[in-house]
């Protein structure tokens, strides 16, 4: 009796450890998502930069100094 409920033990800890394993492949890295804040100031900056409104990187380090 007690070797049948080891046994239904493990095999019930198989099942949840591939499930684990799915859900470890399949799961979403949070970073990759934009909140809806992010998102306008996306789309601003890429208005700015249609609108010649930006500084290049280049450019900020020669006038900075750098």
């Amino acid at each position: 009796m007690a070797e049948a409920i080891l046994e239904k033990v493990y095999t019930e800890l198989k099942h949840i450890k591939k499930e684990v394993e799915f859900i470890k492949k399949h799961m979403f890295d949070p970073d990759t998502i934009m909140t809806i804040e992010e998102g306008k100031r996306f789309d601003q900056s890429l208005k700015e930069l249609k609108q010649g409104k930006t500084t290049s990187l280049s450019l900020l380090k020669r006038e900075l100094g750098l």
